[in-house]
């Protein structure tokens, strides 16, 4: 089962993600997209959210408020953390994190914890590691949220927007979606290759133009009106 949350701090709205446990969690590391980014407290136990970025957004430049929704989300789905936020550009030590079946509420009552996120893109999975466990690709491409305390309005707010898909096929939806973006990528190939032959024949039809410019000069019919040769024997006399 995978629970659906949609934040409206941002238009389009964010559109969130977790799974239920973290045997449900592998799915959703194996078959991520590359416009997902990952949150989870920082070296505590907690829940994988992810976050769907919409087209334009980029992981490292997202809107505050944003951001403070996931950091939020994050701590309530945590074991032992929930709660203003402090952006961080700094690293995450390259750990393993561990999503645990269901948050317990103990999640709501530790202050002044750490949430990381990056992109999906960078989740390092490998067959040493635990169900739910991932480190990093690079620890660089990790930024660090400080979450003081639990906010009830944020928390609540998204709690209101909560559905729930079963058994949803992401390995179909990944594979639907990646077919899109091929799609996409062709049909702008398609535009870029038929501006190339237009603007390649209209370079081959000025050029032509130019090296021809003068050759309604060089007819015989114009040659043969400056050319003595076809004047009559008495063409002098006309001048006398």
């Amino acid at each position: 089962m995978v629970y659906y949350y949609t934040s409206a701090v941002v238009d389009p709205p964010g559109f969130i993600y977790v799974g239920k446990d973290k045997f449900e969690n592998e799915d959703l590391i194996k078959f991520g997209w590359d416009e997902d980014v990952w949150f989870h407290v920082d070296k505590l136990s907690s829940a994988h959210i992810y976050l769907r970025m919409n087209e334009g957004q980029q992981w490292d430049s997202l809107p505050e408020n944003l951001v403070m929704d996931l950091a939020q989300l994050t701590k309530a789905n945590s074991i032992e953390g929930s709660s203003s936020l402090s952006l961080s550009a700094q690293a995450s030590p390259q750990i393993p994190s561990q999503l645990t079946s269901n948050s317990s509420p103990q999640g709501n009552k530790k202050d002044n914890i750490t949430v990381i996120y990056t992109p999906w893109s960078n989740l390092k999975k490998d067959g040493s590691m635990d169900i739910g466990q991932v480190s990093f690709k690079n620890p660089r491409l990790v930024k660090r949220v400080l979450v003081s305390e639990r906010e009830n309005a944020i928390v609540n707010r998204l709690n209101k927007t909560k559905t729930e898909v079963k058994q949803p096929d992401f390995k179909q939806q990944k594979d639907d979606h990646d077919k899109e973006i091929r799609r996409k990528a062709n049909a702008a190939l398609q535009v870029k290759k038929k501006e190339e032959a237009r603007q390649a024949q209209e370079w081959k039809e000025k050029k032509w133009q130019k090296e021809h410019a003068y050759d309604d000069l060089f007819t015989e019919e114009n040659m043969d009106m400056q050319s003595n040769q076809n004047r009559s024997e008495d063409w002098e006399d006309d001048f006398m």
